[in-house]
């Protein structure tokens, strides 16, 4: 049985660092967005601003990660839908969005200790447990759907594994970088289906163009 309430969600892992085109383990560490994490979020944002064509709203809320690389791109998002719909949404930080303590392994190469991580519970010094993420990640997004609308959830790859992990899905699948995905509960369990970034809103302009985005985090 799912571990999470039964209710629609969208989630979004924030783009591009450094580190990940490095193959870096960031867990905790706050690395913030390159430039291609940067062009990524703004890329999400034009895509999920044209499913609020026709006065739809796929979702109502942003709910944040506080690490700089996850609410940078949930701000770029919120920012890209009002410039696009004029919609201002809501946008919260959960301090159990954030991502994994890896401990000694921030920093270095994801290796051989990362399946064992997830499968064996051989948790790295100073690293938080798999199962403690998974909890972790169950309580946030069930605190998110308390609320009768649909949250967009934008925070990181591992926090994500858990997620599947509660949903009884498949783990060890990587989440590409600032592609949303939206998640419905069914008969069947959980579905998931990614939004293609590419088709965006490109067919109409910003109603409030007000100028660059900027990338600067309040946290």
């Amino acid at each position: 049985m799912s571990q999470i309430a039964s209710k629609p969600y969208w989630y979004l892992r924030h783009g591009e660092t450094d580190w990940n085109c490095q193959g870096l383990a960031q867990g905790r560490t706050d690395i913030p967005l390159n430039e291609t994490g940067r062009q990524q979020a703004l890329q999400a944002g034009r895509a999920l601003a044209r499913l609020f064509d026709n006065e739809q709203k796929p979702f109502a809320r942003i709910v944040s990660s506080p690490l700089t690389r996850a609410f940078v791109t949930a701000e770029t998002v919120q920012k890209t839908i009002q410039d696009y719909t004029g919609i201002t949404l809501p946008l919260h930080v959960d301090d159990n969005l954030q991502e994994v303590c890896f401990g000694i392994q921030e920093g270095t190469p994801m290796g051989d200790w990362y399946r064992p991580w997830i499968e064996d519970g051989l948790t790295p010094e100073d690293a938080e447990s798999f199962a403690s993420l998974t909890e972790r990640a169950r309580l946030a997004v069930n605190d998110a759907l308390k609320k009768p609308d649909i949250p967009l959830i934008v925070a990181h790859g591992a926090l994500f594994r858990g997620l599947r992990h509660a949903m009884k899905l498949p783990v060890d699948i990587r989440l590409p970088n600032a592609v949303p995905v939206a998640l419905k509960f069914t008969q069947a369990g959980w579905q998931t289906e990614m939004l293609d970034t590419s088709i965006s809103a490109t067919n109409c302009a910003p109603i409030h163009p007000t100028g660059p985005l900027e990338y600067k985090s309040k946290q």
